[in-house]
């Protein structure tokens, strides 16, 4: 069936991609505007200055929160053990099984350079960077497959999945085990690579409905996404979060209503039992959240971090509709909740959330603050418990229309020992520090190589897949230039995100990083160092993970007209990234996912466009003396010949996707 028959219809609503092949469906529209900027940008130029204000100056403190209690939703007595886990829909649909829905999930206002041309004039330069060489030789200790695109979509609960892009990657490592967290499917693996659970439908996991029934196209009423995943060596338990959306399964529209879902093991393994907390977070002034502008709102790109007395979730706020927010431009901030990781391990059954939002600083709005983790115990316990937050200001979200920056934003949540009393009283300070330039990066440009969806897509070799005139291989998303890792060591963040390099005359992705050092007042905080990362190609999604020395590994893509898409990373010392960059696992294709070709329109716009997907981001963590690193990457190639007879091409790859992740051990 063609579009103009209505079943190609991109709906869009935060970072992660899936296609819903076999259904026409309709959907509210939440963020139609995801590559492009906004059509207030002009307003926005008026309202703030093309360079983030520069300096050491601290915010004041703000402290005002809102509080509510949760209750434990359910348990599970054990990890599932099979691949058709959930209980089926008993509503719902029944839909044409001939041709596919998109939708975008995971929101970025800013626009994307070209490897040819900037988006805009800035009076900051983009950084010209030497690069280093690449090294093909694995030096990883263990390196394995994790979940792929076929296991998600065919073989997690029964097959009752969508196809998703990109996985977003989710690593958790302790007590002898690995658990794996993607879009939308959950894995456990002991740490010399056995599957000790096979893949589950993260619907199942948290005990939802298939997200569809392949049977009878019926649909769950919840749509699970931005999965994390943390392992807490002081009380020996497992957390998982995902943001959650609420879907009206006969209508097929969503509710306006989003919680993020955190599940706590029982046991010290992740086989065993696990209980479920719902926190509400379309912030309306329903199910007790407060009433912020413009909402309901999708609590955004959700991420974990943990100190010694609570656990935290982060998020970046935006309204469903076309509302101006808080700032004026369809963004409320970033949100903080905070709860007492006690009484989470304890599986109490009730937990009272902490709730702080919109902050600033300066006139610059917060966004992904991206919680620290730590090795083993190393916790912050100066001034009653300090859990650390580092955020970047180039994007559209901090009012800057230029997609250049030279500071980033630390934040420190204070007397978090508090969190474990019946009224907390936590402080959240934030300070800009002057840094090194950095920008929005431009796609990542990718080998060539074959690519069968595209090739059937030109030809409509499969029902439902084209015909589809001008597709071509396209590169994929490097991010927006948002903080994508935050670790604590020996009294230093490390962080680090995705930028604009400028490598040999040519613009492409490399990575910007910042080793901070911590304080006991925020005005006292600086940068020790930092510097960017680059190689003939792109290396993109870095995630960083350091033993209490200093020493460890920064995971990253390594992709660029020499490479398919692959698994890579760096060794990391105490000033940060050093040495060569290092395949884990190679690409063995490109990357063919159907948000990367017209005929699905992922760009969301009346005439069809692209938008190609990759990360959201990937995943570093220790396990005592040991670093381990996990990147998505692409491990299979297949002809169309091949593609045309068995479009898995024997089981390696989704219909309308391929991706794949690997999880390594760094010696």
């Amino acid at each position: 069936m063609s579009r103009q028959n209505g079943l190609n219809k991109l709906q869009s609503y935060g970072q992660r991609v899936f296609s819903r092949e076999g259904l026409a469906l309709k959907r509210v529209s939440w963020f139609g505007r995801v590559w492009v900027p906004l059509a207030g940008v002009a307003v926005l130029s008026s309202l703030f200055p093309a360079v983030a204000s520069a300096g050491g100056s601290a915010s004041n403190a703000q402290t005002s929160q809102d509080s509510q209690v949760i209750s434990q939703v359910g348990s599970i007595s054990a990890f599932p053990s099979g691949p058709s886990i959930a209980v089926a829909s008993t509503g719902g649909t029944t839909y044409s099984a001939a041709a596919s829905v998109a939708r975008t999930v995971n929101r970025s206002l800013s626009p994307r350079p070209s490897a040819l041309q900037r988006v805009s004039a800035s009076v900051l330069a983009v950084p010209a960077v030497i690069p280093i060489a690449v090294s093909t030789a694995s030096g990883a200790a263990v390196t394995f497959s994790g979940i792929n695109d076929y296991q998600q979509r065919f073989v997690a609960s029964g097959g009752n999945q969508f196809t998703v892009t990109p996985p977003d990657q989710g690593l958790c490592v302790g007590n002898g085990y690995i658990m794996e967290i993607v879009n939308d499917t959950v894995q456990i693996f002991d740490t010399s690579g056995n599957a000790k659970s096979p893949p589950v439908g993260t619907n199942a996991f948290y005990g939802y409905p298939y997200e569809i029934n392949r049977t009878t196209g019926a649909l769950a009423p919840e749509e699970p996404t931005d999965p994390n995943c943390y392992y807490d060596p002081q009380t020996g338990r497992w957390f998982n979060v995902v943001l959650t959306l609420q879907v009206d399964p006969t209508t097929g529209l969503l509710t306006g209503a989003d919680h993020l879902d955190i599940a706590a093991s029982t046991s010290s393994s992740p086989l065993g039992g696990w209980v479920f907390y719902h926190i509400p977070v379309q912030d309306d002034g329903t199910q007790g959240t407060p009433h912020h502008k413009s909402c309901p709102c999708i609590g955004d790109f959700p991420h974990i971090g943990a100190d010694q007395f609570g656990f935290y979730i982060t998020t970046n706020e935006y309204p469903f509709g076309t509302g101006p927010g808080k700032f004026g431009n369809n963004y409320n901030g970033a949100q903080l909740y905070a709860m007492s990781k006690m009484k989470l391990a304890a599986n109490a059954t009730k937990l009272r959330i902490t709730h702080i939002g919109g902050r600033t600083l300066g006139t610059v709005p917060s966004f992904t603050l991206w919680p620290d983790e730590v090795p083993g115990t190393a916790f912050d316990t100066a001034n009653g418990g300090t859990e650390w937050f580092v955020q970047s200001t180039a994007t559209l979200e901090t009012l800057n229309t230029t997609g250049m920056s030279n500071t980033i934003g630390v934040w420190s949540l204070t007397n978090t020992s508090s969190l474990n009393s019946p009224k907390p009283n936590i402080s959240l300070q934030g300070v800009t520090l002057t840094s090194e330039v950095y920008g929005v990066p431009p796609t990542s440009e990718q080998k060539a190589g074959p690519v069968p969806l595209r090739d059937c897509l030109l030809t409509g070799c499969l029902t439902g897949i084209g015909p589809s005139s001008g597709e071509v291989e396209s590169g994929f998303d490097s991010s927006d230039s948002r903080i994508l890792t935050d670790w604590l060591a020996g009294g230093k963040l490390y962080a680090a995100l995705g930028t604009i390099v400028n490598v040999n005359g040519r613009y492409q992705a490399g990575v910007a990083h910042f080793e901070i050092n911590t304080a006991s007042t925020i005005s006292a905080v600086t940068i020790a160092s930092q510097g960017y990362v680059a190689v003939a190609g792109n290396i993109t999604y870095p995630s960083i993970a350091t033993l209490a020395n200093g020493v460890g590994a920064m995971a990253v893509t390594l992709v660029g007209p020499s490479y398919f898409p692959s698994a890579a990373y760096m060794k990391v010392g105490s000033a940060g990234p050093t040495g060569s960059v290092i395949v884990a696992k190679g690409g063995l294709g490109p990357d063919d996912e159907f948000c990367g070709y017209l005929f699905y329109n992922c760009g969301n716009t009346t005439t069809p466009s692209i938008r190609p997907r990759w990360g959201d981001y990937g995943a570093a963590q220790v396990d005592g003396t040991n670093v381990w690193v996990a990147s998505e990457f692409i491990g299979q190639t297949c002809t169309i010949n091949t593609y045309k007879v068995d479009p898995t091409c024997g089981a390696t790859r989704a219909i309308i996707g391929n991706w794949d992740t690997q999880i390594s051990r760094i010696p």
